[in-house]
């Protein structure tokens, strides 16, 4: 509590004291303005679409920088679909022509051995993937790559959905060991590592799915989904990732990749 007023009788050493006392009073938090620019000078914050020392030292680039689609562009297509828009620092779906399919987003550039890490926000009920490996040899991207299924999975919304249809799981293939997800609206960190035929799914810093490739085992589970339909899926060795059209709203920010061996 701040001293207001002080009486001329006190000796001279309280004086002192409430004048000191005075001082530290005067810089209290809630009477200090804040500085325009602060928080970019705490070094402890975290900035959207941006790398630190650390990641870039490691190896790591951003396919998405926060302000245009330069490094995307349309499945089997030279430019942009019409609903990809940049969004207040977000690739952002906006679903208002409802392509389911047929307006995914893909990178220009193709990727063999990689890790890539990204944040995800899904509308209620919706529904997306982020697909690996991709190649344009097919009518739709989930004929060739395999899918890191991203879903708002509320049971109102899908009260029959199979475990291997959740969100983080190996789509159709592979169910998550748990269920990391956070609820519609909020943010999900995923985590995809892709090194020749291991390929791991992390959601939200767990790790929920994990497989191989190519393997007699692979083989097994494909030919017993729809999947079987096309004898090429899942066994390309190097593609485009794919940010899927499911006709649901969906951002996505913080994409970054890193690529392997």
């Amino acid at each position: 509590m701040c001293l207001k007023r002080i009486s001329r009788t006190v000796m001279p050493g309280v004086v002192l004291a409430a004048v000191l006392i005075l001082s530290g009073c005067r810089e209290s938090p809630e009477d200090s303005v804040p500085v325009a620019g602060a928080a970019e000078l705490d070094t402890g914050a975290v900035r959207t679409n941006a790398l630190t020392a650390h990641e870039e030292a490691e190896g790591w680039r951003l396919l998405f920088d926060g302000t245009d689609l330069s490094q995307w562009r349309g499945y089997r297509m030279e430019t942009v679909p019409p609903d990809w828009k940049v969004t207040n620092g977000t690739i952002h779906f906006q679903s208002e022509h409802g392509g389911e399919g047929y307006g995914d987003l893909q990178t220009r550039e193709q990727f063999a051995d990689f890790e890539l890490m990204l944040e995800w926000r899904i509308s209620e009920c919706g529904n997306s993937g982020i697909l690996y490996r991709v190649t344009e040899d097919a009518e739709q991207e989930f004929m060739t790559g395999p899918e890191y299924q991203l879903i708002d999975a509320d049971p109102e919304c899908y009260p029959d959905l199979a475990a291997e249809r959740t969100a983080g799981a190996n789509y159709g293939l592979h169910a998550p060991v748990v269920d990391a997800t956070k609820p519609a609206g909020e943010w999900n960190s995923t985590r995809l590592v892709v090194s020749g035929a291991h390929v791991e799914h992390w959601l939200n810093g767990q790790k929920v799915v994990e497989y191989e490739l190519w393997t007699d085992e692979w083989k097994e589970k494909v030919a017993g989904t729809k999947f079987a339909e096309w004898p090429g899926y899942g066994m390309n060795k190097k593609g485009h990732i794919v940010l899927q059209d499911h006709g649901a709203e969906i951002w996505f920010r913080n994409i970054k990749i890193r690529e392997l061996n």
